[in-house]
């Protein structure tokens, strides 16, 4: 008979996953960042602390709202948030989330990695105040184009003092931008746009509406519009150079699946004051070298959602007792929970060697083909196999992870949004084919280095791209993206755990593919794997 029991305590519960340190119990994240001239242990602290994911439930738990107008009718167009949310901005900020891949003019040595690295830890905490950050510290790609522009922005998107007063950008001592390029008509295919631009003294006004704002808080939005040249990039703040509230008028904020502490819009521009950026007619060509990083972002902050859902189910396993022995102790949950570990450790490993060639890409032909090709095929594979991980995560729990008290229950609903942000499946897919198509040759000996570090065959893959491209290369662009960015996961991973890549490479590349978790003989690297997850004396 049990004499400790005590009816105010829920019996056999795991409880809360809080107060880890994110940084130093992830050992795949510690291989990730070897190198790196940064200390991440008081930043993991920081973001696995009960307070802070206590602030990414709150801040979700009570979503922004728009207030049009104020209490005497004058238009206002404010998006109010939970303190838990300015919270986490004010946190985010400080530390450089927004801005730390830049220096004062350029990028940052090491500067993609390191702020890869607090990218990868905080979206843990919550993933819906990213967005703004992600666009703010992507935009400064875009805003090269245009130096003039640039010279005076910059100095505020380095800033790190967070502001979230509505008043004009020259007054605040950190600023954050967001963007609106698809309208209705379009969706992806912006070159449908229909917002007008046309020219003004001091800059452009533009008319016309926006189906998805991003981040409508935002001191300024980067926006594309037809001018007379064409479509071209512009920015767009939120104050006219006269202090008065420029022409954006904001009709409602989207009612979205997840990403709900973060406010998306729909707009519209009543003759918006704006600045160029780039020359008319390149705004497609100006806003890549943005959507690129933001690209980047999805990657890493994706293969960090899956990284909080493996450690969640993990520590649940840990704890749990079903037929008189703990979960993780059962033959089939440690194969499910080693084959999910295993798809992590190649996300993980996979999102920093992309983001070590951003930072490389400059100075290294190599480095930057690698970018080029890799981007979208690790973005289609990450970003669209966190939701269906985060499900089998989700399922480890029981009923309990079906329960939105239940951390993973909003990790599931946030989920899907990377893989349809900056570019759906099928868009990464034939980006993939188009960085094919655009450099053969060079793609042939990134492709053959990396399955030469594997120690596979590339022609055996479907990968050789060896003469004309072949009928049906269209159709077969997913297979082809999946194919190419799980080669560059198995690459990446061999540096630093070539058995764990041998395992990647043969349940996902050689073998006959396994539909769900679970199903992949890992019985030789399980132990490893499990190990590696999160250390028994980290057990709270």
């Amino acid at each position: 008979m049990r004499t400790d029991f005590d009816e105010r305590l829920a019996p056999n519960q795991s409880p809360p996953y809080v107060d880890h340190n994110l940084f130093t119990e992830d050992a795949a994240l510690l291989d990730a960042t070897a190198g790196i001239d940064a200390d991440f242990s008081a930043l993991g602290a920081d973001y696995g602390a009960a307070e802070r994911l206590d602030e990414g439930r709150l801040a979700n738990e009570n979503p922004p709202r728009l207030r049009v107008v104020d209490a005497r009718g004058n238009r206002i167009d404010m998006v109010e948030f939970h303190p838990a949310y300015h919270a986490l901005m004010r946190r985010g900020i400080a530390g450089g989330l927004h801005s730390a891949a830049w220096s004062a003019w350029g990028a940052a040595p090491q500067g993609h990695r390191t702020r890869a690295a607090h990218l990868y830890i905080a979206t843990q905490a919550e993933s819906g105040h990213i967005c703004p950050l992600t666009m703010t510290n992507a935009s400064v790609a875009a805003l090269m184009a245009e130096p003039e522009v640039a010279r005076r922005w910059l100095p505020k998107i380095l800033g790190r003092a967070y502001d979230p007063a509505q008043r004009p950008w020259w007054e605040k001592g950190a600023v954050t931008l967001g963007m609106g390029m698809t309208e209705a008509q379009g969706g992806t295919d912006v070159r449908a746009n229909e917002s007008q631009a046309v020219a003004r003294e001091g800059g452009y006004a533009i008319t016309g509406r926006k189906w998805f704002m991003s981040a409508p808080m935002c001191d300024a939005f980067l926006v594309l519009a037809q001018a007379p040249g064409g479509l071209t990039c512009f920015l767009t703040p939120r104050f006219r150079p006269d202090g008065a509230l420029n022409g954006i008028y904001f009709q409602r904020l989207k009612d979205k699946l997840g990403n709900r502490s973060n406010a998306s819009s729909e707009v519209e521009f009543h003759g918006a004051f704006a600045e160029r950026v780039g020359p008319e007619g390149h705004g497609v060509r100006t806003i890549l070298e943005m959507v690129q990083l933001t690209r980047l972002d999805c990657v890493v902050a994706s293969a960090g959602q899956m990284r909080f859902a493996l450690a969640l189910a993990v520590h649940h396993a840990r704890h749990r007792i079903v037929f008189q022995r703990r979960l993780v102790d059962q033959p089939l949950m440690r194969a499910v929970l080693a084959d999910l570990a295993l798809e992590s450790e190649a996300s993980t490993a996979l999102a920093f060697r992309l983001a070590r060639a951003f930072d490389s890409a400059r100075a290294d032909g190599r480095e930057a083909a690698y970018a080029r090709l890799i981007t979208p095929a690790a973005k289609y594979l990450v970003c669209k196999a966190a939701p269906n991980f985060i499900y089998e995560a989700l399922e480890c729990h029981g009923g309990n992870g079906y329960v939105e008290e239940w951390p993973l229950a909003r990790a599931y609903r946030e989920a899907p949004l990377n893989a349809i942000w900056e570019g759906s499946g099928n868009v990464m897919a034939l980006d993939v084919l188009r960085a094919i198509g655009k450099a053969p040759e060079e793609t042939r000996g990134l492709v053959a280095r990396l399955a030469e570090t594997c120690g596979l065959d590339a022609a055996t893959l479907g990968l050789s791209f060896d003469g004309a491209s072949p009928a049906g290369a269209e159709r077969m662009a997913r297979r082809t993206a999946e194919r190419l960015g799980r080669l560059a996961a198995a690459a990446a991973l061999s540096e630093r755990r070539p058995e764990l890549a041998e395992a990647y490479a043969r349940t996902r590349l050689l073998d006959d593919q396994r539909t769900h978790y679970g199903a992949s003989d890992l019985a030789d690297v399980e132990a490893l794997l499990m190990a590696r997850v999160l250390p028994e004396g980290g057990m709270h």
